[in-house]
């Protein structure tokens, strides 16, 4: 997913000012896809750039109003477009990972205290999703499809985060029964 993307499915869900736009990525698409405040004002100048989205029109003086965006129909062809291209998965890219394998090599003294941490904010994120979820997606079979896409989108969260807590309480359990602590040989 790209950033641009990311902007134009967020004002054809609602139109909004860079601010308001920050403040939603913060609450739904930045658990998948962050950007920081600086990124989403530079890329909807592009976007305003290359007509795929306009500043609405409004009667307040320039000087000090917030600029309120919408998606043009070049934006929602263009998003389209985009969402229909087919697209390879994506190698996993986890610091933590990489880290873990280093230690196997130079040892890894503190590791666990690491784990543990990682563990805690894996527990956390997938409390906040199961709360998004009871609130947000109660059980109903006559869903519009669009709830439907944005409740899979969570699932998905929700499975990568159960993951993360499954794999890392089996790594520490693991890591507990290992003869070698610090990461050196007997």
């Amino acid at each position: 997913m790209s950033l641009p993307h990311a902007i134009l499915t967020a004002l054809l869900e609602k139109p909004s000012s860079g601010l308001e736009l920050t403040r939603r990525f913060d609450r739904s698409i930045g658990y998948f896809w962050s950007a920081t405040h600086q990124q989403i004002y530079r890329e909807l100048g592009r976007l305003e750039g290359d007509g795929l989205i306009r500043t609405l029109p409004s009667e307040k003086p320039a000087r000090g109003r917030r600029k309120e965006y919408e998606v043009l129909p070049a934006g929602r062809e263009e998003l389209a477009r985009w969402a229909a291209e087919p697209q390879a998965p994506r190698t996993v890219r986890d610091p933590l990972l990489l880290r873990l394998r280093a230690a196997a090599v130079v040892g890894g003294v503190g590791l666990e205290d690491e784990l543990r941490r990682h563990l805690e904010l894996h527990r956390a994120q997938l409390a906040e999703y199961d709360a998004i979820e009871r609130r947000d997606f109660p059980p109903a079979p006559d869903r519009p499809r669009e709830d439907r896409l944005r409740h899979i989108v969570l699932r998905a969260g929700i499975e990568l985060e159960t993951f993360w807590t499954t794999w890392l309480t089996g790594a520490l359990d693991e890591l507990a029964g290992a003869p070698d602590q610090a990461g050196t040989a007997p």
